[in-house]
């Protein structure tokens, strides 16, 4: 069933949401910056008000997904600007998540090329077969997660 707000109340919850869509744009934007200028370190800093904001952005967005109608009395003003918010929201999104991906894959990198080093350094000092080849070092105490 869709609920009709008041016109003062479909306002109201066009602004927050439009609100807090901007600032949720604003954060991550700011962590794709980080990311690009490698400052890592400042993603994962903020990383407790990112999700605080990306928990409230989806309570808000099921809450309207559930009732359409909250924001329908809202002036075309005050929905415009939230599609516009929210189309802002999607570019910015995704390239957050070329940006995390783009870490993921270097990390990852770099955890196989330590574990290849501490392999090879393993490996030589394992002693000599019957044939007179080196051993070949065992890896196994280095492992990678790859189903994250």
């Amino acid at each position: 069933m869709s609920l009709q707000a008041d016109p003062v109340t479909a306002t109201a919850h066009a602004r927050r949401l439009t609100s807090l869509t901007e600032r949720l744009s604003d954060r991550l934007a700011n962590e794709t910056l980080a990311f690009a200028e490698r400052r890592p370190g400042d993603v994962v800093a903020s990383l407790p008000q990112t999700q605080e904001l990306t928990n409230q952005y989806r309570r808000e967005s099921a809450q309207l997904r559930a009732a359409p109608g909250m924001i329908s009395a809202a002036p075309e003003a005050e929905r415009s600007a939230l599609i516009k918010a929210t189309q802002a929201f999607e570019a910015i999104l995704a390239k957050h998540a070329r940006a995390v991906e783009a870490a993921r894959v270097i990390s990852e990198g770099l955890v196989r090329t330590i574990a290849a080093e501490v392999t090879a350094a393993r490996a030589l000092g394992t002693g000599y077969g019957a044939s007179g080849q080196a051993y070949q070092g065992d890896g196994r105490a280095i492992t990678l997660n790859r189903s994250a």
